[in-house]
């Protein structure tokens, strides 16, 4: 449908330290998961501080990881979870969508991890993915679970600032990661078993209507994270593909990123001078790639307003 875009390639930022890799240990998340997985970790969830460090998290085994901006390695929190999505609140705190334990927070100086969201409406969440703020500090985040074209049961909600959830839709298969437009008048999901992007329009009263697909993707595992840049270009992590797309505001594919290590690209942030270098997770090597940009990435509600 379209030509090929321009290819961009990746260089390694760092590597998880072979002291940290557990290669060989017991896994309930990854010996419960369809197909292979890393058998030393599984990267996902890099956001940034505003001191510059790199947060992202280790699904398989729990533990949420604290980057320097020179590429050392600090475990934070070690703890019998499954963390997944993290992102940044504006007063500091790590807010983490954990598979096992619902929305959590991670104390960024002693690691103590705190449930903020366990159930809706007393029923329990599938298991949530991934999450993102909006600039009034509304959390999206998606409940995915096993579902995908066998059980089209996904949900994403919105959790409000006073504490009232919002399921938004509750028919995806396997939501995954999510961003916000721009304008905030709209929210893509990654629907990972179908392959595609999702577009949720909001109305007035912040319910959605004419969910529809954004972008159809093919081949790989699916879209997996999701991150936006200031002129509203959508970068999606193709994971099994070993490529990030940057597709343009209209959904047109305007660059691949290609991995320089494994095909397991599972989420990424913007960070560095400017936030033009985009950091990648590559999950099948316990790799931090980065790649230079052309664009700024959005900036993020973690560095908007007074902490």
């Amino acid at each position: 449908m379209y030509a090929p875009p321009p290819e961009t390639t990746t260089e390694v930022f760092t590597r998880l330290p072979d002291e940290l890799r557990r290669d060989g240990h017991p896994s309930e998340w990854r010996d419960g998961q369809p197909g292979a997985q890393p058998p030393h970790s599984l990267l996902e969830g890099p956001s940034f501080d505003r001191d510059g460090n790199l947060w992202c998290v280790d699904i398989a085994f729990g533990r949420v990881f604290r980057i320097t901006p020179g590429g050392e390695w600090h475990v934070v929190a070690d703890y019998h979870g499954e963390p997944n999505g993290l992102k940044i609140h504006r007063d500091g705190r790590i807010f983490v969508a954990d598979y096992r334990h619902g929305i959590v927070t991670v104390d960024p100086d002693t690691g103590k991890v705190t449930p903020v969201l366990e159930r809706v409406r007393l029923e329990r969440l599938k298991a949530v993915n991934d999450l993102v703020f909006d600039s009034a500090g509304n959390l999206y985040f998606t409940d995915q679970g096993l579902t995908g074209w066998q059980d089209p049961t996904g949900r994403v909600f919105r959790l409000r600032p006073d504490g009232r959830v919002d399921c938004l839709v509750d028919n995806v298969p396997s939501p995954n990661g999510l961003v916000l437009s721009l304008a905030e008048d709209a929210l893509y999901v990654a629907v990972t078993r179908a392959n595609a992007v999702w577009r949720l329009p909001f109305l007035a009263d912040g319910t959605v209507a004419k969910v529809g697909t954004f972008i159809q993707m093919s081949g790989g595992g699916g879209p997996d994270g999701l991150a936006l840049d200031e002129a509203g270009n959508l970068a999606v992590a193709h994971i099994g593909i070993g490529s990030v797309w940057l597709f343009s505001a209209q959904g047109e594919p305007i660059r691949r990123i290609r991995s320089s290590a494994g095909r397991h690209t599972t989420n990424m942030a913007y960070g560095g001078p400017e936030r033009r270098d985009l950091y990648i997770t590559e999950s099948e090597t316990g790799t931090i790639l980065k790649a230079r940009l052309d664009t700024p990435g959005r900036l993020m509600f973690s560095h908007t307003g007074a902490p």
